[in-house]
């Protein structure tokens, strides 16, 4: 979309600087008249582009903003039919991921799924039904962004565990993964 707008300015630019160049090759007008229509063409269309550019700008964090919460959706829907592996889906496979949760910090992705595996997957252990609340999406450029909320945990026996979390995300080819979760 951002392309298209500036496109489009340039465009109406071209155009504007082109109408201005044939009135002058008509012979229509000719001296400082023509310079100050040709001035002002071209500032009517500089404030097209400008303000295109505003426009398509302003979708990006939109467009943004509903793919992140997509994404933060499906990890609930997976955490809750069971699906660690693809919980997980939502954070970057890499090294380079880091986990903050209390007092420790994790690097990697493999270090992460373990964590949550050993707390809850296994033998009289559930998973429990994972609620996210009062999410803050906050997009900083087409590429990063960073989610602030709460989360809740209902377990079989009904007792609950909650706190809350700031997830920092980076845009990749497959879509937006998080790159670092600090949760307590």
């Amino acid at each position: 979309m951002r392309k298209v707008g500036v496109i489009a300015g340039v465009v109406l630019l071209y155009a504007a600087v082109m109408g201005a160049q044939t009135k002058v090759d008509q012979g229509t007008k000719s001296g400082p008249a023509v310079a100050a229509q040709s001035v002002e063409a071209k500032s009517v269309a500089e404030q097209s582009v400008a303000a295109q550019s505003e426009i398509s700008s302003a979708a990006v964090p939109e467009k943004s903003e509903g793919a992140i919460r997509a994404e933060l959706d499906a990890q609930v829907a997976a955490w809750n039919r069971g699906d660690l592996k693809g919980y997980m889906q939502g954070y970057w496979h890499s090294e380079e991921l880091t986990f903050f949760a209390g007092s420790k910090e994790s690097a990697g992705w493999e270090a992460a799924y373990q964590r949550y595996r050993a707390g809850y997957s296994g033998k009289n252990k559930g998973m429990g039904k994972l609620k996210f609340f009062r999410i803050r999406i906050e997009v900083l450029s087409p590429e990063a962004a960073f989610v602030r909320g709460g989360w809740q945990l209902t377990m079989k026996d009904g007792s609950k565990r909650s706190g809350l979390f700031t997830v920092v995300l980076k845009k990749f080819v497959d879509g937006w993964k998080i790159i670092h979760d600090h949760s307590s």
